[in-house]
């Protein structure tokens, strides 16, 4: 069991990171994608994956696309954060991914979540909990056990949009350049009053998502939450 004094604060992550160019931080956990040459050659590095994750007794999330092999380190005894056991483990599948001649594409690791506007988030969010068979996680949101689903986030406002609900898009803010030239160039409007920790994107029909970094969130920051 890791304790809690174990927890990286957001300073310490980012050193790490620094030795670490094939991941990213994201909401908790160490992410990053590699892609192998061929889907043969991305089993062989799920299996060297697999190895390291006995070895160390830490386990992370993967999931396999072909030639592409998704992965999150986080610990989950530690109340889902960052430990050094993560930064030993992405230490360790860097160097079997480099043998196994894959290559680190971390921009592809997008995250979503689904925010609930609401006055009373108490009044709703166990519908929410039972339906969807999640947890509730760091900060009141609901999250898939298994990491399979997008985890959902009630935004508590006296004023909730008429467009209750609304998507977080999170990418690393390294690869978020693009992704926000492109957005703009749809002609949505954008609200960079927040920029870089999220914007807010609204379609031509009054519908908004946020597009968001790593930047403001960390065990040692305080958790900000997009206006939407």
């Amino acid at each position: 069991m890791a304790a809690t004094d174990d927890i990286l604060t957001r300073p310490q992550i980012d050193d790490a990171l620094a030795g670490l160019p094939d991941w990213r931080y994201r909401l908790g956990g160490l992410v990053t994608v590699y892609k192998a040459p061929t889907a043969a050659a991305a089993l062989e590095l799920i299996a060297a994956v697999g190895r390291l994750a006995e070895e160390q007794n830490h386990h992370p999330d993967l999931d396999w696309r072909y030639n592409r092999v998704f992965l999150r380190y986080s610990s989950h005894d530690a109340g889902t954060e960052v430990t050094p056991r993560d930064v030993k483990a992405a230490t360790a599948v860097s160097a079997a991914a480099a043998e196994a001649g894959a290559g680190a594409e971390p921009g592809l690791y997008r995250s979503v979540d689904i925010a609930i506007d609401s006055d009373d988030p108490a009044g709703i969010s166990e519908v929410w909990r039972v339906a969807l068979g999640y947890r509730k996680g760091r900060f009141g949101d609901l999250v898939d056990p298994y990491g399979r689903g997008p985890g959902l986030w009630f935004q508590e406002t006296s004023t909730p949009n008429d467009n209750r609900i609304h998507l977080d898009i999170h990418r690393s803010k390294a690869e978020s350049g693009a992704v926000l030239d492109k957005t703009a160039a749809t002609g949505a409007l954008m609200n960079r009053d927040h920029a870089p920790n999220w914007v807010v994107v609204t379609d031509a029909q009054g519908n908004r998502l946020c597009l968001c970094t790593e930047e403001g969130h960390g065990p040692d920051l305080p958790e900000q939450a997009p206006p939407g």
